[in-house]
């Protein structure tokens, strides 16, 4: 029945009555915060591209993790700059290399936070390209070899989750039969599932040293058109053995979110990623926008897209903001 009788204001009339109809919720269990580990003692550099986030050692990433579990937030995501790049990424093996030692460090210090680990070769080869590389071409199958290396190591050193960014063909059942062949069956795959070949990393890999010498990634990432193509990357993956599928980048790919979330109905994570970042707060430090609130909406619409899981900088910011009692709009 129309107006008069149905009068949709009158549920939006108090902040009790729009908290008790709002159909989307956010809360820090939903967030896992990304950190970048780099060598040394005592180093914390913010990132110039990425205002408020850091390029951290050891010690740093574990009284980060520290502070991060008291917020609530349940989950960290490790990207490591290693000592040494060569051709082959082999530093991301190493057992005694900087994500390994971030590992160690958290388990121990931190054992309540979920380690999550980014497995891929950009920031360990010389060339800035994910994997061996024949001439100007990634080698897949050759880079399948030395990704079961990595998730093996991480797996020693106490990851509890390896995620796959690649976007390699047949890396997640690789990455699985290693991982159950050496005795890790409970140590689960987030997959980058559907990664698309965005403009949007730009100040991530100012942050790991990680663009390509030559070249881009359009061979091996997603081209953003194509959205089909992205159900059937996540199908692939799903069938290979993944326990959670990402989507990446968030904003420009809410279709995705909604798309993936609704065919297999899988935990599905979003990666609100640094461009996404960068943007916001560029535009707040000019004034031009209210951070906080464009912050919130950010999370709530890739929530409400379907994402039960986002991996965003902004996590910290939102779990304090959360603990004040702040955290919704």
């Amino acid at each position: 029945m129309g107006f008069p009788f149905s009068r949709m204001r009158r549920l939006r009339s108090t902040p009790g009555l729009r908290s008790m109809v709002r159909e989307t919720t956010l809360q820090p269990a939903n967030l896992i915060m990304p950190l970048f580990v780099v060598p040394g003692e005592r180093v914390k550099r913010e990132i110039k591209s990425m205002p408020g986030q850091f390029q951290l050692s050891v010690d740093q990433v574990v009284d980060e993790g520290k502070k991060l579990r008291d917020l609530g937030i349940p989950a960290i995501l490790l990207f490591g700059i290693p000592e040494y790049k060569d051709e082959s990424g082999s530093s991301a093996w190493d057992d005694k290399g900087i994500i390994q030692r971030a590992l160690r460090g958290l388990k121990e210090s931190v054992p309540e936070l979920l380690l999550m680990t980014d497995l891929c070769f950009c920031e360990y080869t010389s060339h800035g390209h994910c994997g061996i590389l024949k001439g100007h071409e990634l080698q897949n199958d050759a880079t399948l070899e030395i990704i079961v290396k990595q998730t093996l190591s991480h797996a020693r050193a106490g990851a509890d989750f390896v995620a796959p960014s690649g976007m390699l063909d047949g890396a997640v059942g690789a990455m699985r039969q290693g991982l159950d062949e050496s005795g890790f069956s409970n140590v689960g795959i987030m997959a980058y599932a559907a990664k698309f070949a965005s403009s949007f990393y730009g100040p991530f890999r100012d942050a790991v040293a990680s663009a390509p010498s030559f070249g881009d990634r359009k061979s091996y990432q997603m081209d953003p058109a194509n959205a089909r193509e992205a159900l059937r990357e996540v199908a692939l993956d799903i069938e290979e053995g993944a326990d959670i599928i990402m989507v990446k980048p968030a904003l420009a790919f809410l279709d995705i979110i909604a798309k993936v979330k609704q065919e297999f109905g899988m935990p599905t994570a979003a990666y609100n990623v640094s461009g996404e970042y960068a943007m916001i707060k560029a535009a707040a430090e000019k004034g031009w926008i209210d951070g906080e609130r464009v912050m919130l909406e950010t999370l709530l619409g890739i929530r409400r897209a379907g994402a039960d899981i986002i991996i965003s900088y902004f996590a910290r910011d939102f779990a304090a903001l959360y603990q004040q009692g702040k955290g919704m709009l």
